[in-house]
């Protein structure tokens, strides 16, 4: 048997450096097709969806994704890969949410439903609560669009609240509305349309699915969607080890296995371990010129693989909070050298972690330059702060 093909970090850095629109000449100029190519784009902060886009683009304008998301609908925001939200192409929606949403959408159900029995609304909470989100829906086709707290006015059960985490640093007390339109939204039947305010706002207008997505394309069975999501994912983030999956999906790891038998991907020496390609993947082509980079808290190919250290190296503790969570990366050649924040002016303060040399700060300088102007007058600040960017932005 002939040995593994080696893919070495030079080559690993040379394929997201093209196939993730990191280098000026592999941007695009239409966001729909960063979306398609990323598979998704974390949205659990808004801004780093327009950010990401921004980063990628030929025109970093906002307006191009949001007409993309909210005129076109080409692209759609949902709850996918480890219970996090996202946005993914309107073809892959039905394929996220049979691969990773439905067996979501069924825990937290559980969950609620024990939570309504244990805080006295309800001694059958299963029936009471399939009520509540019927009576919502209701109120919700009735309106064409509507926000929370329009939907818990005209649905009064909305408005009970419900503490949580008891015991824990996570306890607190939620409005009934927030779990509701959550379970709606992770069972497909809503989606969240255009926000109030700006691109960085997450007060969604909710939306019934029939009327945002009317021709969607059927569901496929899980294990062919489980398949399907782990190609589009190999195609993006290969080659990756069978861990890298796990953790970017989410799936045990009979299920992750189960995709992989489905696929048949070939293994490559990533040196000394494991990693999986794509049959038909060609090798990377020439290594683009030298670029800069400014990705957002969060961003897809920072957060695409459970093991960094081939573009991170040793600069985890200063760009990443506690919980596993990116914050603002400076990227050259396709490796990550420095953090950046937004300062209360509207200035891009940028701190780089190791020395590169002079074409390369001047080449940062540019990036960041080019992002102040996309963002113009709005202030961005991560939902999730990390050490360098608390410090940088003060």
């Amino acid at each position: 048997m002939p040995a593994a093909r080696r893919v070495g970090v030079r080559e690993r850095r040379t394929r997201i450096s093209l196939r993730h629109h990191l280098a000026p000449g592999a941007w695009v100029s239409d966001p729909v097709e960063v979306v398609g190519d990323l598979v998704a784009l974390h949205s659990t902060d808004p801004a780093s969806v327009f950010l990401s886009t921004m980063a990628r683009t030929v025109d970093p304008s906002p307006g191009h994704l949001e007409k993309a998301l909210y005129e076109e609908r080409a692209v759609v925001r949902m709850l996918g890969m480890r219970r996090t939200m996202f946005v993914v192409a309107a073809d892959l929606v039905p394929i996220v949410h049979a691969a990773c949403t439905v067996a979501i959408a069924a825990r937290e159900r559980r969950r609620l439903v024990q939570m309504v029995e244990e805080g006295g609304l309800a001694d059958e909470g299963g029936s009471w609560l399939a009520a509540v989100e019927a009576a919502t829906l209701d109120a919700l086709v009735e309106r064409g669009e509507a926000v929370g707290a329009e939907l818990s006015r005209a649905v009064p059960e909305l408005r009970h609240r419900l503490t949580f985490g008891e015991g824990t640093r996570w306890a607190g007390v939620q409005a009934l509305t927030t779990r509701v339109l959550f379970l709606l939204a992770a069972d497909g039947r809503i989606v969240r349309g255009r926000p109030r305010g700006s691109w960085t706002s997450s007060q969604y207008r909710w939306v019934p699915v029939d009327t945002w997505l009317p021709h969607r394309p059927p569901e496929p069975d899980p294990m062919a969607a489980r398949a399907e999501l782990t190609r589009r994912w190999l195609a993006a983030f290969g080659p990756a080890t069978a861990a890298d999956l796990r953790w970017w999906t989410g799936w045990t790891a009979a299920e992750a296995g189960r995709a992989l038998a489905r696929v048949g991907p070939v293994e490559v020496d990533l040196d000394g371990a494991v990693g999986l390609l794509l049959p038909d993947d060609p090798e990377a082509s020439d290594r683009p010129e030298p670029f800069a980079a400014l990705l957002p808290a969060l961003d897809p190919t920072v957060m695409g693989w459970a093991d960094r250290t081939w573009f991170l190296g040793g600069h985890r503790d200063a760009l990443f909070d506690r919980t596993g969570n990116a914050g603002p990366t400076v990227w050259w050649n396709g490796s990550v050298v420095g953090g950046w924040a937004q300062r209360k002016g509207g200035d891009i303060a940028v701190r780089l972690l190791e020395d590169v040399g002079g074409a390369a700060v001047g080449a940062v300088d540019a990036a960041a330059a080019r992002l102040r102007d996309a963002i113009g007058d709005v202030r961005v600040t991560p939902r999730f702060r990390t050490p360098l960017e608390r410090e940088l932005s003060a």
